[in-house]
Order: C-alpha cells, then sequence, then structure tokens
C-alpha cells in the first residue's frame, strides 16, 4: 500500500514557502504523491450546510484557499518523481476542454506525474456562484469524462453532445502519461459509484468507516465486471483526514482520528482491505496550520510499515 500526503493550499499555511518545503521533504522521505484540495467560496451565510462541523459552518482555513491546480504546477517545478494530483476538482464548476489543457500542462510539465480527482460537488453557494446547477450534476458529469478523455486520446478530436460541443480540432499538447492521467471520483450515491465503475480509474473515498469502504468498492468493482471492465484496474484512494487527540477516542470515533496508535489501527484496517494508497491530510487537525506539525507528521507516518 502506497503513502501520499497533502499539499498546503487551504489555510495561513498555504503560502510559496511551505508548499515548496512540503512537497520537497514528501518526495524526500519517499511518499507516493502530493494532493490539494479545492474550496471556492467560505460563504458567511451557506446554502447547505458543511457535512463535516456540528453547526453547518465550514472550517476558519477555507477563507484562504491557493487554486490547486496552480499548486500543484508550483509544486512540479520544486519535485521530480512524485506524483501530484487533485482531490478533487469538483466537474460543475469546469469547461472541460479548459480544464483539459490545464491539466494536459501540469502533465507535461511534471514529465507524467498528474492524478485527476474529481468530484460532483455540494454546496448551492459555489454552484450559484460558477452558473453550475445541482440537478445537473450527474448527467453533466458523464459527458465531461467523455470529453475529457477524447481530447487526451484523440488528435484531432470532435464531440457533439447534448451539454459539450467540439469542432472538430488538434488539441495539444497530449498528456505524457498513456492513454491519459487516472481518474479518481469521489462519490458516495449509488449512481455515482456507478459512473466509477464505468468511467473512472478508481474511487477516492473520504470520512467513510473501513466496513463501508469495504462493501462499497466491492459494488464498484462488481458493477465494472458487468461493464465489461477488469475490477482487478480499479484503485482505492483513501483521503485521511488526520486528527491526533493526546488520548484515545471512545467507540464511533470518526476514522483517522483519536490517538496515533487507533489512527495506526485505521491504517492496517485500510491495508487489510486492499486499499492501495493512503492520502494523509492534517490542514484542519491541532496544529493544522504550522509547518512543524506537517513536517512532524510526514516524518511519522513514513516511518510505518506499508
Amino acid at each position: 500500500m502506497r503513502f501520499g500526503f497533502a499539499l498546503p493550499n487551504v489555510g495561513p499555511i498555504g503560502t510559496p514557502d511551505n508548499v515548496r518545503n512540503v512537497a520537497q521533504r514528501a518526495e524526500e522521505l519517499g511518499y507516493s504523491s502530493l494532493w490539494t484540495i479545492e474550496r471556492l467560496l467560505y460563504p458567511v451565510r451557506p446554502q447547505t450546510p458543511y457535512p463535516a462541523s456540528s453547526d453547518g459552518s465550514l472550517p476558519e482555513p477555507y477563507k484562504l484557499v491557493l487554486d490547486p491546480l496552480d499548486a500543484l504546477t508550483y509544486a512540479a517545478a520544486y519535485t521530480r518523481k512524485i506524483n501530484l494530483g487533485t482531490s478533487v476538482l469538483d466537474i460543475p464548476y469546469y469547461n472541460p476542454v479548459l480544464l483539459a489543457r490545464r491539466l494536459n500542462t501540469i502533465d507535461v510539465l511534471s514529465s507524467g506525474r498528474l492524478l485527476v480527482g474529481l468530484g460532483l460537488g455540494w454546496s448551492k453557494d459555489e454552484m450559484d456562484a460558477t452558473g453550475a446547477r445541482m440537478s445537473e450534476r450527474g448527467a453533466r458529469a458523464d459527458e465531461f469524462l467523455q470529453v475529457l478523455k477524447a481530447i487526451w486520446t484523440q488528435d484531432p478530436v470532435e464531440h457533439t453532445g447534448k451539454y459539450y460541443q467540439i469542432p472538430k480540432s488538434f488539441i495539444g499538447p497530449k498528456p505524457v502519461r498513456k492513454p491519459h492521467p487516472p481518474i479518481y471520483m469521489a462519490a458516495f450515491a449509488p449512481a455515482a459509484l456507478n459512473r466509477i465503475a464505468r468511467l473512472a480509474d478508481g474511487w477516492n473515498p473520504v470520512a467513510i468507516p473501513v466496513d463501508g469502504m469495504e462493501q462499497m468498492f466491492g459494488s464498484i468493482r462488481k458493477m465494472a465486471s458487468e461493464a465489461g471492465r477488469d475490477p482487478e484496474s480499479l484503485q482505492m484512494i483513501v483521503r485521511a483526514n488526520v486528527h491526533i487527540t493526546p488520548d484515545s477516542l471512545p467507540e464511533g470515533r470518526f476514522i483517522f482520528s483519536g490517538s496515533f496508535e487507533q489512527i495506526v489501527h485505521d491504517i492496517e484496517a485500510c491495508k487489510r482491505i486492499r486499499a492501495h494508497e493512503i492520502v494523509f491530510d492534517p490542514t484542519f487537525a491541532p496544529g493544522g496550520q504550522e509547518l512543524a506539525t506537517w513536517n512532524a507528521l510526514m516524518e511519522r507516518f513514513s516511518a510505518l510499515p506499508h
């Protein structure tokens, strides 16, 4: 099982020096990948409650967010071999042609190190700000993925669909990684899991108990087989929003929260269900806006067997 680590693009910790230092240290320690978060707005009165807080408000660090793709481009310039991923970009906020060009650029400049994590978004405020419609998210996502793959693999490319049109054109450069950068999707609903089975290269779950991940990934693999795909080709990249406490937490705690020993137990459980990679993110943990915390946790997790 591989280990990845977040790149600090959220909150006051997101400075040029910190992005560079974390990227280079993660590569030195042998991490497989670096990942950025997307958050477009910090609404003062959110229309959609934030799912991870008791009162629905967003965490304070979300008031300052570096663009996830620009942060990856910056990190690419200071590293040589570590993969660079998004966890995740929200499909409704983007035009697939413009996004494909940005993704292609990162992949070319990094010599083929890009990993593309995508999701459907959940914030009504962000949907309103980008002109997206909550009701069209799923329908657009299928065609969005088809357009991305067409741009990545066809030369010239042409697409005529319900939502997107591309006149027969050359769109380059093409990605270095063939046939295209892998696509990992965050998903919970059955229809979204089916989309992974049909169109993606893997699943990027977060905040789901281990037993739930095992069951849901099993469903994805079964649907992939029914769609004529090799289920063994799909990967599970688990996002671990770590929250270490001095003492153990009682039963019912969130996954990757509690004492360090409890979090190690969660890591071992992910290995048991054959997760391919765990990505550690301390952004919202105690001390998560301090570089010293990031460095200490990178050292500590990298020393674990995996």
